[in-house]
């Protein structure tokens, strides 16, 4: 007999709830998926403050870096089908890059975050990350900090170049494209996953609203020794820079436009199958769940575990983004678990309402 998940739903739309009617969140969407069936599914509060319009399930979020677990995917996707290796040196298909001796680092490399090539210029703009060319001309161009897999250091921006224009020159299609053709599609997602959003979708996105979270970010960056090298000003993750209009059309896959319902959705075809679709096969998903790489990480310092193209988190795999977005898959559980939010703001010791809801979910499937 299946299980009944009403009680689960009614716990996490009352908390939900609680946080908005609280004023610690402004808009929440909440969504979790168990062996390919959609579990919770829960929206609250206000998309944008300037109009009142609500959120409703199909409200998309800039979601930073939860982003970067699309990426993953499409990747993943590709292999899947043959047209992309992981040990693919980069260089192979982008002769550019080759630059400084970057000749021998892989698709892999990237992935996992080893590349070596993390940091931005100093003076970098938001129109400049909003040029595709004029990015990976930057990244193509970059020296590298370590030997490739020596290290790992977060990617926080050059993630979705590396890995973007390595799609794009391997396959003859932009990673937007292969989202929303491959993977979106299929699922009966397609306005709910982006890259870059469409001209006519974007006054359907919930504009982000900063609470401290900008100043935080820069005193954070001013602290930790290489955060300001991966985060320069120009390119801080703020809500600022989220809800520009250029930034919110252009090609950036190491951030994504989403619902929850959507990534959720996205994370269980890759546990399984959903509405008669998977992603990919159960050999695959075993070896893009498993650790890859394990260590300090050279721009936190932090002791960090990285899969194939995601983090390992709450004893899951899956992304997180600046401000609190998050959303990932336990494979042992068959559980998939996605949270957006609008409200940018730093809690204290302990403080993270996403992630609260996330462990809520998934001790109650335990």
């Amino acid at each position: 007999m299946a299980h009944d998940w009403t009680t689960l739903q009614d716990r996490v739309r009352e908390r939900v709830e609680e946080l908005v009617v609280s004023g610690r969140e402004l808009g929440v969407q909440v969504a979790a998926y168990l062996h390919g069936e959609k579990i919770v599914d829960v929206c609250a509060g206000v998309a944008d403050p300037a109009t009142g319009r609500p959120v409703t399930p199909d409200t998309p979020f800039f979601s930073y870096s939860t982003g970067k677990g699309l990426t993953g995917t499409v990747v993943h996707v590709l292999a899947e089908r043959g047209e992309l290796d992981y040990d693919l040196r980069i260089a192979d298909v982008w002769p550019e890059f080759a630059a400084h001796g970057k000749g021998g680092i892989t698709l892999r490399h990237a992935l996992t975050h080893t590349a070596g090539v993390p940091a931005l210029p100093a003076d970098i703009t938001p129109a400049d990350l909003a040029d595709w060319d004029r990015m990976c001309a930057v990244v193509a161009a970059a020296e590298p900090l370590w030997e490739p897999g020596a290290r790992q250091g977060y990617h926080a921006w050059t993630y979705g170049w590396l890995v973007g224009e390595t799609v794009r020159r391997a396959t003859g299609r932009t990673v937007s494209r292969v989202l929303a053709d491959d993977v979106a599609a299929p699922l009966g997602v397609a306005g709910e996953l982006y890259f870059g959003v469409p001209n006519d979708r974007l006054d359907r996105v919930a504009p982000l609203v900063d609470d401290g979270y900008a100043a935080a970010m820069a005193g954070f960056a001013a602290q930790v020794e290489n955060l300001g090298r991966v985060l320069p000003p120009g390119a801080l993750t703020t809500a600022e820079l989220a809800n520009r209009r250029e930034i919110l059309r252009a090609d950036l896959p190491a951030t994504g436009t989403l619902t929850a319902r959507a990534a959720a959705k996205m994370y269980a075809a890759l546990l399984g199958e959903v509405d008669g679709v998977r992603l990919i096969s159960p050999a695959r998903l075993a070896e893009v769940s498993a650790v890859a790489v394990t260590g300090p990480d050279w721009v936190f310092g932090m002791e960090t575990s990285r899969t194939l193209g995601y983090a390992v988190e709450a004893g899951g795999f899956g992304c997180s983004g600046s401000g609190g977005s998050l959303a990932g898959a336990f494979p042992d559980r068959g559980l998939t678990v996605a949270a957006t939010k609008n409200l940018l703001r730093v809690g204290g010791d302990g403080d993270d309402p996403m992630e609260d809801l996330r462990a809520l979910i998934r001790d109650a499937v335990a």
